[in-house]
């Protein structure tokens, strides 16, 4: 099975489609994307289009949570920052709509996949411990370990902090796909391709340039 991995894809739907172009090429087979879905980017409803429309399995990120539970109408905005953001969250639960911002709060925090090595791949937006908080490349083992909590799971696979990366701690792989909406400076998306097998796994990580 050749998982390909997403994160952060913030409503952008020409970085996604690109991401998806280039992993054709190279080739997939189930679509797994680690939260913060559809806010607060140009286009969140094609965003959800194209993961349904490909079968994508999904966990809940932060955004995706906001977007379900937060109703703007009671927020009190403390700068023109805010406001925008405010309003921004409106939008796009209006283009959204209701069927779809309900869907999105039913997505799961932390989902198990059994894999055929007898693996167990756990996909989060942040951590088992907390899908709110990240792992980070800049994190220490102890600090990496500290968050992995009680769920099993031979290999994370994770997104939140935007930076990808692969690190092996306390036998277990910690794999953070980076972001397709949101990256570092902007100009490109981050995916990753997960193979697995009765021999093992595999992480081939990739970067797609963004006109």
């Amino acid at each position: 099975m050749r998982f390909l991995c997403v994160s952060d894809i913030h409503g952008h739907a020409a970085a996604l489609d690109a991401v998806i172009k280039e992993a054709d090429s190279l080739g997939w087979d189930q679509l797994l994307a680690c939260g913060d879905l559809c806010f607060p980017g140009p286009a969140p409803l094609a965003v959800w289009k194209t993961l349904v429309g490909h079968r994508a399995l999904c966990v809940q990120g932060l955004g995706d949570r906001a977007l379900a539970q937060v109703d703007p109408n009671k927020l009190s905005a403390t700068s023109e920052v805010e406001r925008k953001r405010i309003e921004r969250l409106r939008q796009v639960q209006h283009e959204l709509g209701e069927i779809i911002v309900t869907r999105i709060g039913q997505l799961p925090a932390i989902a198990n996949l059994p894999i055929e090595s007898g693996h167990t791949l756990l996909a989060v937006h942040g951590s088992p411990l907390d899908p709110s908080e990240p792992f980070s490349v800049d994190m220490t083992d102890d600090e990496l370990i500290s968050l992995l909590g009680d769920q099993p799971g031979d290999i994370i696979v994770c997104g939140g902090s935007h930076v990808p990366f692969d690190r092996s701690v306390a036998d277990v792989r910690i794999v953070n796909v980076g972001a397709v909406g949101d990256a570092p400076g902007g100009g490109y998306a981050n995916f990753t391709i997960v193979t697995t097998s009765a021999l093992g796994i595999n992480v081939q990580q990739h970067v797609v340039p963004l006109e």
